[in-house]
């Protein structure tokens, strides 16, 4: 998952990119309303913890912002604010769900991930592309009920490629999907190269059609042919 969590409170905005961070997902963050903003312009989410109360601004105005854009991002609303008024507003605006201060990391970690499931996956634990199956929960991918040992960024790689799925992604967009903002600070791309081979090579040893195509100049297309 790549997560942004706007949230000014220093010591709440650390524990929810940590606890994240070590599972092995890419968060980015932002304390103010303005660098929110300029983060949303620039990248896309899957999903998106949002603090109400901002220094600089509202965060239901990046919320509105989002939806008139229509950006695809998925919205969780975390605020100290309990009102009835608050909830509904969020909701109207395109929120997908409202947690409210305090909460646990890990009922935080099942709303995300329900977010997640719900908008790229249509519910669905599984994804499925022929012989691939992938348990997005238990980050498992068989071959022919076969498991292959994948690392965190090769099966990020590889979900992001089945939900891409006939379709030329660029080298940029890995990137950033795979690295966050981070990717800016990048001198060329060989370690896409290096994943996207790793991956083609345990899927064919597994028995798996060669999925994988260049698309010279422009990225990679994940399809039958």
């Amino acid at each position: 998952m790549k997560l942004l969590i706007i949230e000014d409170e220093k010591g709440l905005r650390e524990s929810i990119e940590t606890y994240f961070t070590e599972a092995g997902n890419i968060c980015e963050t932002a304390a103010s309303f303005f660098i929110a903003q300029e983060k949303i312009n620039l990248y896309r989410y899957d999903c998106i913890l949002l603090d109400i109360t901002l220094p600089g601004g509202n965060g239901l105005a990046i919320l509105e912002s989002l939806k008139k854009s229509n950006y695809p991002d998925g919205v969780l609303i975390i605020s100290a604010k309990n009102s009835l008024q608050d909830r509904l507003t969020g909701l109207d605006l395109g929120a997908d769900d409202y947690l409210t201060k305090p909460f646990h990391l890990s009922e935080l970690r099942a709303r995300v991930t329900a977010i997640i499931r719900r908008k790229t996956f249509g519910g669905n634990d599984l994804l499925n592309f022929n012989e691939i199956s992938i348990d997005l929960r238990a980050k498992v991918v068989t071959v022919h009920k076969k498991a292959l040992k994948l690392t965190r960024k090769e099966f990020a790689l590889l979900v992001y490629f089945v939900v891409n799925k006939g379709k030329i992604v660029s080298k940029n967009a890995i990137a950033e999907h795979l690295w966050g903002d981070e990717f800016d600070m990048v001198d060329n791309f060989d370690f896409i190269y290096s994943h996207v081979k790793n991956i083609r090579k345990k899927l064919i040893e597994a028995g798996s059609t060669d999925y994988i195509h260049a698309a010279y100049g422009m990225g990679y297309k994940f399809a039958n042919v």
